[in-house]
């Protein structure tokens, strides 16, 4: 097994996904078309867009944006 799947698999078994309304409830009660806006001038966390439309972000990745976020301020 290659490092990269290595990796992949150690955050598959720690991590998981949250859905919009969870982020949103994280974030204090941002609008959930604030969260979009924030996607579409590519300062949201990285996601990812399901089959049926909804988007899912990985809890590490939102942890780090915030981190990111608390670092700039």
């Amino acid at each position: 097994m290659t490092a990269t799947k290595s990796a992949r698999r150690a955050r598959a078994e720690s991590d998981e996904l949250m859905a919009v309304p969870e982020v949103l409830a994280a974030l204090g009660g941002v609008s959930r078309r604030t969260f979009y806006r924030w996607r579409e001038l590519g300062l949201a966390p990285a996601g990812l867009k399901l089959p049926n439309g909804e988007i899912r972000i990985w809890r590490s990745e939102f942890m780090l944006w915030l981190e990111k976020l608390r670092e700039a301020a």
